[in-house]
């Protein structure tokens, strides 16, 4: 499909720029979904906390209408978060609140390691690891569910389009779309693009973030995980090289990037896909995505707004009360035949 520039964004004057379009919902933002949490033990003895999220039913319906119907279940969608990210962040509840809303059951799931609680294998989880997304696929599958959705943030974004690649023409028939917003399509642009010296914040945050799991880490398996490499770690290249690309089967940062990245997938994707990227992304640079690839795809939309931030999306007004562009759009998508 044709790449489309548009301007049907448009956020508030007071936040003039890439930066403060992606900082301010991070802070400022809170929104709080009714979340029934549900731990998986995965194949090999780790867990996974996925958070439920179900359709508000209709207060208007005739419930005596309703109980003769045959039990469905609405349309579901799994959620995929950011780095360091969780099932918490605002871009995951503000979309989750408004598509339950809407008619849509929602699961929102947490990578190993990032639901609070550090997690029981050696590894973690990366840009690129779509085994646990499979997995939890296929958890909804056994719940009855027939109509899937598919949506990524940042890292989960990546995700999302890595495994939609992956499977291709032999996707699962009850996977119908998929949805990914601010998505660092090219790992290893994306990474030296953060060691700028105006992202050096974003970076910061980041690796103080990931340090804790380190030092657990190396201390659940002090033969397996060397906390002193931690002095050689100064850029996300670094990380990658030291410990996420070893620890994950990889032979180091570059390597990692090069079999991560959903740009090498995109072009066997077989559902219909949104890509939704700011152009003012400070962390994901609008070059690196492969929209020369998506062009020339019949099913997969790549929306390069002129702003928005980071998955920001912010509107200047509200079309629908308190929900932000990214959702509105989402679910556009979502609904259109």
């Amino acid at each position: 499909m044709p790449v489309i520039s548009t301007n049907t964004h448009r956020p508030p004057s007071w936040l003039p720029n890439g930066h403060y379009q992606s900082i301010y919902p991070a802070l400022f933002r809170t929104v709080n979904p009714s979340y029934q949490r549900e731990r998986l033990t995965t194949p090999d003895d780790d867990f996974l906390d996925i958070d439920w999220s179900f359709a508000k039913k209709n207060k208007t319906a005739d419930k005596k209408e309703t109980a003769k119907l045959p039990t469905t279940l609405p349309p579901l969608v799994i959620l995929s978060h950011g780095l360091e990210g969780s099932s918490t962040r605002q871009y995951i509840t503000g979309m989750v609140k408004f598509l339950t809303t809407n008619g849509f059951d929602c699961l929102a799931w947490n990578y190993r390691s990032c639901s609070g609680e550090i997690n029981r294998q050696l590894r973690f989880y990366h840009s690129g690891e779509t085994t646990d997304l499979e997995f939890v696929i296929q958890h909804a599958l056994a719940k009855g569910y027939t109509e899937i959705n598919l949506m990524g943030f940042s890292l989960g974004g990546n995700v999302t389009l890595k495994y939609v690649g992956e499977n291709g023409a032999n996707i699962h028939p009850a996977i119908k779309k998929a949805v990914a917003f601010s998505v660092p399509m090219d790992l290893l642009a994306c990474s030296r693009n953060i060691e700028k010296p105006e992202n050096k914040i974003y970076l910061w945050r980041f690796l103080k973030s990931l340090k804790p799991k380190v030092t657990a880490k190396a201390q659940q398996y002090p033969e397996h995980f060397d906390l002193n490499k931690w002095k050689y770690v100064k850029t996300f290249w670094d990380f990658d090289h030291v410990y996420t690309g070893p620890l994950h089967g990889f032979e180091g940062a570059d390597d990692y990037y090069q079999k991560s990245s959903s740009k090498g997938f995109i072009h066997a994707a077989a559902i219909p896909t949104l890509i939704v990227n700011a152009v003012n992304d400070p962390l994901v640079p609008y070059q690196s995505l492969p929209a020369d690839v998506i062009a020339n795809m019949p099913n997969v939309w790549l929306e390069l707004t002129q702003s928005g931030g980071h998955c920001g999306f912010r509107p200047d007004t509200f079309s629908h009360k308190d929900a932000y562009w990214s959702e509105v759009r989402a679910l556009t998508f979502l609904t259109e035949p």
